[in-house]
């Protein structure tokens, strides 16, 4: 992975670092500095012949372009692969000043092994790591190359899931609670440590019959949680609403609160309650258009903030 323009100098230098020091671990560990592939051939030469053998209609200038390549380099490149026979021209059909580039036989005679030996060299870093590990390795590499890669299309969102939580996923919403407050509202460890409290006596004290957590994923990946529990024998609790920033706008918060909604009133209830705060202004939209109304507010001194407590109440 290569940064071609200047960072800015607002970009945190540690991020600077930490680019440059997994640029320098990848290409020692696929081997880029070194004759690519085991030929004698560079990564740009190899490149190019891979364009050549993979595009319906090679042209030299489209080539040129999407590599990053100038002109005279590309030239040069085409003209020794001339050389060795693995290349041909013929006119193109529409723009009489392109040639239409092919691989000939022998083109692509020396193209098939470093082909095969490009896959056996991923598999190989593949290979030592857990079917899971593959996967977060995989994934990790698409969200590399969605945020770095300015003209690639948004990548497609999959329906979003809702599920029970899994060994981990309990840890995973104190941690969200207390980065996002902290990033968003200036809140202390304070409020984490609320959190983690409330988070262990569910744990401790879980009445399956009467209570659930929903642990909400898009794409695979973790983005947000909420939870029911048991406040009286009529009276459910909704608790810990928690949404990622990635997966905001999308409905996700209404869909976990609807669920909430719809045990409550399964399991009998007659009310759910909640409790949040005024500054929570997205969050209280979402109880509002399902009916909850306000029933008290107080002002509060916590987390490092002044705040104003709300008590929210829907009858079921």
């Amino acid at each position: 992975m290569a940064i071609m323009s200047i960072p800015s100098p607002t970009v945190d230098p540690a991020a600077v670092k930490a680019i440059r020091q997994f640029n320098r671990f990848y290409t020692r560990r696929i081997g880029a500095l070194d004759p690519y592939l085991g030929s004698a051939m560079s990564l740009t030469d190899v490149r190019v012949l891979y364009e050549l053998a993979h595009r319906e209609t090679a042209v030299a200038s489209e080539i040129g372009r999407d590599l990053g390549l100038d002109a005279g380099y590309m030239s040069r490149i085409l003209r020794r692969f001339e050389n060795e026979g693995w290349l041909s021209r013929e006119p193109h059909p529409r723009d009489a000043r392109q040639s239409v580039l092919r691989l000939t036989d022998a083109g692509h005679a020396a193209f098939a092994p470093l082909q095969q030996k490009s896959r056996e060299e991923a598999a190989a870093l593949l290979a030592p790591l857990m079917p899971a590990q593959r996967q977060q390795l995989v994934q990790a590499m698409g969200t590399m190359q969605a945020l770095l890669d300015s003209e690639a299309p948004p990548a497609k969102l999959q329906a979003a899931v809702l599920r029970d939580p899994a060994p981990g996923d309990i840890g995973w919403v104190v941690q969200q609670h207390g980065e996002i407050y902290a990033r968003e509202y200036g809140w202390n460890s304070e409020f984490e440590a609320l959190v983690a409290g409330i988070a262990s006596e569910f744990l401790l004290k879980f009445q399956p019959e009467w209570e659930r957590c929903w642990i909400a994923e898009l794409n695979g990946e973790r983005v947000g949680a909420i939870f029911v529990v048991r406040k009286s024998a009529t009276v459910a609790q909704l608790r810990m609403l928690i949404l990622a920033p990635a997966a905001r706008g999308l409905g996700l918060g209404g869909k976990l609160v609807d669920e909430c909604i719809a045990f409550a009133r399964r399991k009998g209830y007659r009310k759910m309650v909640l409790w949040t705060n005024s500054c929570l202004s997205a969050a209280r939209g979402i109880y509002a258009k399902r009916g909850f109304q306000l029933a008290k507010s107080e002002p509060h001194e916590s987390y490092g903030q002044q705040l104003v407590g709300e008590t929210w109440e829907l009858k079921l």
